[in-house]
């Protein structure tokens, strides 16, 4: 039987853990965002001078090797052990320990992760090593760790989840649609608790120099880094890659609040849409978009006013901010014009199929602190751009339910709705 229970079980997150450009750990994230912190710097993880493009929003300091028994340092990409450290915040946050859990607990415990790019920067790697004549340095797990479905299972063999372990690839909108597809197995009885979100690190020489010829990443901010991520102001020029990994604790409503689990939000709304027009880009008329946020305000049971907050995809690139803001009034009417909305790529660059649960983390400190996060570097008004992106500067504002935008590769639009749980 495809669903185990006939009226869908309230879903809420309880836990999370992110390891960021501008923060590792929740609390140093939801602080540089309330102080407009940008993440983007020169590259250090190797030498970027032969490339046109020479920054990115990478993670400072993280000794991922923390995270790994010395055996498994050579067999895996990156980004495990980023979602490793995240995960385990997550749990931590939620008052679960995996060495606690019973074996049913196990059983019922799943992992759904977003990624765009997963091990393609450690494929590039172990190719290097293959055709230069290192093959001793190359890992004899290469395939299976360049694939994106080892991602999860790498979660699921860390903390011992016997749950459905999946990853879904949907380009820019992968975490964004994990998160539901996880809430939506809590939904109908299949799992107790998900580990869901998203986590990519696409900074590798080769992927940098496949952005360079598409020409979609700005070359005119090396000298200043942190003012090159510029959602929605007239003189953008292009995104910033980014890196991280924002990972969340989902369960069912009731189950939360008996054990005494904090609750940041409920999953309310879910819509997707797919322009099925190009490869990389939207079609210019936003209907797409427009109509995958109705749908999501459609799936809650809600009418545009009920919304208090917008979690932009705001690459910063000079397309994608205009046909996003030509969907926003589309899907909102007049009325996205009150409506405080903010690009959180502005402070992390963009970090790919993560960025979906990033704005998700953005929109949680929303939520619970009453404070909505900037738009940073939004320096000159653009007249196709002319919402309220709270520019430069937190906002203090009360947001019940708030509406998380992504705008992907292949045309695809995804929107994801949180709502607080009232006292």
């Amino acid at each position: 039987m495809l669903n185990q229970l006939k009226t869908p079980r309230r879903v809420v997150i309880t836990g999370f853990g992110c390891v960021t450009p501008i923060g590792i750990g929740k609390d140093e994230f939801w602080k540089s965002l309330s102080l407009g912190k940008s993440g983007t710097r020169l590259i250090t993880s190797f030498d970027p001078t032969p490339f046109k493009v020479q920054i990115a929003a990478e993670i400072p300091e993280f000794d991922w090797r923390a995270e790994l028994a010395a055996k498994d340092r050579q067999h895996v990409p990156r980004t495990v052990p980023l979602a490793i450290a995240a995960s385990r915040e997550a749990m931590a946050d939620s008052h679960l320990l995996a060495d606690e859990l019973t074996a049913e607990e196990r059983g019922n415990f799943g992992v759904v992760l977003g990624t765009g790019g997963g091990g393609l920067s450690f494929t590039e790697k172990q190719f290097g090593f293959w055709f230069s004549g290192n093959a001793g340095k190359g890992s004899i797990y290469t395939i299976p760790a360049s694939t994106h479905g080892g991602l999860s299972s790498e979660l699921s063999m860390f903390f011992g989840l016997h749950g459905l372990s999946h990853v879904v690839s949907t380009g820019c909108t992968s975490s964004t649609d994990a998160i539901f597809y996880a809430a939506q197995h809590i939904a109908f009885g299949r799992q107790d608790r998900m580990l869901a979100g998203g986590v990519d690190s696409p900074i590798s020489p080769g992927i940098l120099k496949g952005f360079e010829v598409m020409g979609v990443c700005t070359k005119e901010w090396n000298a200043e880094p942190e003012r090159a991520s510029r959602p929605f102001s007239a003189d953008r020029s292009g995104m910033v890659i980014g890196e991280g990994a924002w990972i969340f604790v989902i369960e069912e409503l009731e189950a939360a609040l008996q054990r005494g689990a904090k609750v940041y939000a409920e999953i309310i709304g879910y819509g997707s849409t797919c322009d099925a027009y190009h490869r990389v880009r939207l079609e210019e008329n936003g209907v797409e978009p427009a109509r995958a946020m109705k749908l999501a305000m459609d799936d809650a049971g809600i009418t545009p006013q009920d919304i208090d907050y917008v979690n932009l995809h705001g690459t910063s690139t000079l397309l994608n901010d205009r046909i996003e803001t030509k969907a926003i009034k589309a899907a909102f009417g007049e009325y996205a014009y009150k409506i405080p909305m903010s690009a959180t790529k502005s402070q992390i660059g963009h970090p790919q199929g993560a960025a979906g649960a990033a704005g998700v983390a953005a929109t949680l400190f929303a939520i619970n602190g009453s404070v909505v996060p900037p738009t940073i570097n939004l320096d000159l008004a653009d007249a196709e751009c002319d919402l309220d992106y709270v520019p430069n500067f937190p906002r203090e504002h009360s947001v019940r339910i708030a509406l998380c935008n992504c705008i992907g590769f292949g045309s695809k639009n995804s929107a994801l709705i949180l709502r607080s749980i009232e006292p």
